[in-house]
Parts: C-alpha cells; structure tokens; sequence
C-alpha cells in the first residue's frame, strides 16, 4: 500500500531544498513549478527540477511535479522536461473537469513516447480549486487510469467562493466531502489542503484530525516541521493496531473454519470492520493476511 500521508511542496527554484527534501522523510516530494516561481524565473526552475529529478538520488521517497497550467505558455515545457527527467506524477492545478486531465494526459503519452519512458508510468494527481471543479470533482476523478490521487487547494477556492479559511474550516466542509467521496467512488487516494500558519501547532494538528475523520488519505504540507506531526495523526494508534490484529486474526480463524460469520469478545465482526482492520494494518506496513 503507497502512503501519502504527507506531500511536501519544495519550491522548484530552490537548488538546496530540491537537493535535501527528502531527509525529513515525507512520503511523497512535490516539485512546484507554479505558483512558487515568479513568471521570470519559470524556465530556470524547470531546468532546476529537470536537473534534480536527473541527477538525485531521494531513496525511494515518490517525485511529484507541480506544473503550470497548459493555458499558459509554461505548461507543455512543464511536462516535457519532468517525464524526461523521470518524474513519478505530474499535479495538476486548478482542474475544471474531465477535459482538463484529457489534455494533460496527451502530452503525458506523448512525453512517454518521446524520452522512452515506459507507456502509463506516469501518473496525474488532479488539484481541485474552484467551485466549477468540485461540481465536477466525480467526473475528473475517474477520468484517466493514470489519476492516482486528487487535492483540494483551499486558497484558490475559498477567493472563487467569496470567502477565506477560518479556524474551524466550515467554508471547505461540503467541498472536502465531495473530494473524498468522489475519490472513494473511483478507487483513488484524497489529499488535504496546505495549512499556512506554521506557529499554530494546535491548530494544524485539529486541521489533520480533520481531515482524517472525513476520510482524507493525507496532507500537503509547506515545511519539515509538520511532516512528524501528519504522520502521527494519520497512523493508527497503538491500541488500534491492537483491536485491528485481533479482528484480522479472529476473522482468518473463521475463514479456516468454512465458517462466514466472524465473532470477537462475544460481538458480530461485520465486513466493513474487518476491510477497517486490514487498512490499518496496511498503513502500519503490517502484513495483512
């Protein structure tokens, strides 16, 4: 089972941190060649990535590039550069619909085609941030067998809803429930939001807990110092770890009894208790047969 519990964005004009990222052991490493690069330095920061995904060794941590739209005149370059440089997804931004990862997806297979990657290596992750994206977020996010996971951007969102973020997040609630929703329905993972203030540690742990309740598979995030803190939340717990060994055993013991009906401490185990308790265990790399 791949874990995204934490995608760390690493601005791409940033040579020592595209160098080193990978030391504080996130999950995945996202590239941004977006909005962290000023229009000027665009073509610098591609060869800087370029150069990275070429020439560094991140041990094993997955390589994601944020590219710039292909409406602008960045985002083709964008895709050229990173699946000869052997990305591992590209993201997104600001996905529309359906039509969107259409188009990112041709000059995905066409980049394959034209550096030798191997056909469907590359994978998408589509950024949701607008209203009209998360009225289409079903549509897009079954709408390419490369799409392993999809995000909701909550800064571009909450401007298209003529809003801002608050502490307890009500103005994202519908749109990170019909992500996750939509995300489950087509079998892919859904990543939370950046949390900005980085000296509210209180409040950054209640945003993951979140998060983690309404089902979100993980979290980008904007520095080192909440990769540990996502990676707790996200992890099962010692004591449900322990509940999730004895469901998986109790109910590998009936099914070498022939027997369909799974029984722990005298209760019922139904089959979504025991799909929850072969997750947890997955998340805590655990064998789960």
């Amino acid at each position: 089972m791949k874990l995204r519990r934490s995608m760390l964005y690493v601005p791409g004009n940033a040579p020592s941190m595209l160098r080193d990222a990978h030391i504080y052991g996130p999950d995945s490493l996202m590239f941004d060649l977006e909005d962290a690069v000023s229009p000027r330095e665009k073509d610098a920061a591609r060869h800087l990535v370029f150069r990275a995904l070429k020439d560094y060794d991140y041990e094993g941590v997955e390589r994601v590039v944020r590219i710039n739209g292909l409406d602008t005149p960045h985002g083709l370059e964008d895709i050229a550069a990173v699946v000869a440089g052997g990305v591992d997804a590209v993201r997104l931004p600001k996905t529309d619909g359906p039509e969107d990862i259409a188009e990112v997806e041709r000059a995905v297979e066409a980049a394959e085609k034209r550096f030798k990657r191997e056909p469907g290596s590359v994978k998408l992750i589509a950024a949701i941030e607008t209203a009209r994206g998360i009225l289409a977020v079903k549509e897009i996010a079954s709408a390419s067998p490369r799409l392993i996971a999809i995000a909701i951007g909550a800064e571009d969102f909450v401007t298209d809803m003529h809003t801002s973020r608050s502490a307890d997040g009500v103005e994202l609630l519908t749109a990170r429930s019909l992500l996750v929703m939509a995300a489950r329905a087509a079998g892919i993972m859904a990543l939370d939001t950046v949390y900005s203030s980085l000296g509210d540690e209180e409040g950054f742990i209640r945003e993951l807990r979140l998060a983690k309740q309404l089902g979100f598979d993980g979290k980008s995030v904007i520095h080192p110092s909440q990769i540990a803190l996502t990676h707790a939340v996200f992890m099962p717990s010692a004591d449900e770890l322990a509940k999730a060994r004895r469901i998986v055993a109790a109910a590998a013991e009936a099914e070498a009894k022939g027997s369909g009906v799974v029984a722990l401490d005298g209760k019922m185990i139904d089959k979504p208790i025991v799909e929850r308790a072969l997750r947890a265990l997955a998340l805590a790399g655990e064998a789960s047969s």
